[in-house]
């Protein structure tokens, strides 16, 4: 074959992994194991079998890839006139409307297979009846920043739909707080970074006419909500450990998280976003890796489960 030709494959692979934020299932999916496996603790085996797990985390990348490009190809006019996002593929012109488009539609495809082998395996049709909801919410929120300040939010309430999903898909009959818990943490995790990551756009969110909080509120008023809101995620997963009678392991997870939260706060000041990128990349995605492997390392060592 051609080394031009591979190359240009090359380059379109990193353009879509780029795209889509690939690296950025790391925040959702450990959310979404974590539920996986205390939803299996109610089934006869007591853990989700590995056809579960390989299904979720397909759904997972399949429906961030769905959103993200959506997101991508809502936002491809603003993000022409952002500096820092010009060179973005699509804004650039090295990704099509049309490769975008086929794209979104192809993950699309797989997520609803996905979410139907879930009926077609295990019997369980409810993947399959919210696939197609669940898809119109993730991408509904490319447009809540045109008309809400809350954009953040729902950002974090469809993202934190991701562990309520795993637990359907895993034992419907068992959804109960905890799940609902989990889906307010990622809630109120995302929505909190979300907002700092958003400072750095104060000044184009408000020529542009965007809802951003802090071009809104201002940058301190802002920041002071992610801080209660990353608050509430440690008593959300504090009260996690206790609903769910999880041992000193997921408790030490859960003050590790707590740690690495305050340490993105204090990163990121009003007057200074220098350090967005290490609170928004590097801290959020050791937050939820280190909380999913102390959590899920509490279940399989046996820890005894009361529902």
């Amino acid at each position: 074959m051609d080394a031009k030709v591979v190359d240009k494959n090359r380059v379109s692979l990193r353009e879509w992994a780029e795209t889509i934020k690939f690296s950025h299932s790391v925040f959702a999916l450990p959310f979404a194991l974590i539920a996986a496996f205390l939803a299996g603790r109610q089934l006869e085996e007591g853990l989700p079998t590995l056809t579960h797990l390989g299904l979720i985390v397909l759904c997972m990348v399949a429906a961030r890839s769905v959103a993200m490009t959506f997101n991508r190809i809502a936002d491809a006019a603003i993000d022409a006139r952002n500096l820092r996002t010009a060179n973005r593929a699509l804004p650039a012109g090295r990704l099509t409307r049309g490769q975008a488009w086929s794209f979104l539609a192809g993950s699309a495809v797989v997520f609803v297979l996905a979410c139907a082998g879930f009926y077609w395996r295990f019997d369980n049709p409810y993947p399959l009846i919210f696939a197609v909801p669940v898809l119109l919410f993730l991408c509904s929120y490319s447009y809540a920043k045109r008309f809400t300040r809350f954009s953040h939010l729902w950002l974090g309430a469809a993202i934190g739909l991701s562990p309520l999903a795993a637990w359907i898909a895993i034992n419907p009959i068992g959804v109960g707080w905890t799940a609902f818990l989990l889906l307010a943490t990622v809630a109120c995790w995302i929505a909190g970074f979300d907002i700092i990551y958003s400072c750095q756009d104060i000044e184009i969110d408000r020529a542009e006419g965007l809802f951003s909080l802090p071009s809104r509120i201002g940058p301190a008023r802002a920041l002071l909500l992610t801080r209660l809101m990353h608050c509430c995620v440690v008593v959300f997963l504090v009260s996690v450990g206790f609903l769910s009678h999880l041992g000193w392991l997921y408790f030490t997870g859960v003050l590790l998280a707590g740690i690495l939260l305050l340490a993105e706060n204090l990163c990121v000041k009003p007057n200074d976003f220098s350090k967005v990128n290490l609170a928004f990349f590097t801290i959020n995605g050791v937050v939820s890796l280190v909380l999913s492997v102390f959590a899920i390392a509490d279940i399989l060592m046996g820890m005894p489960a009361v529902f």
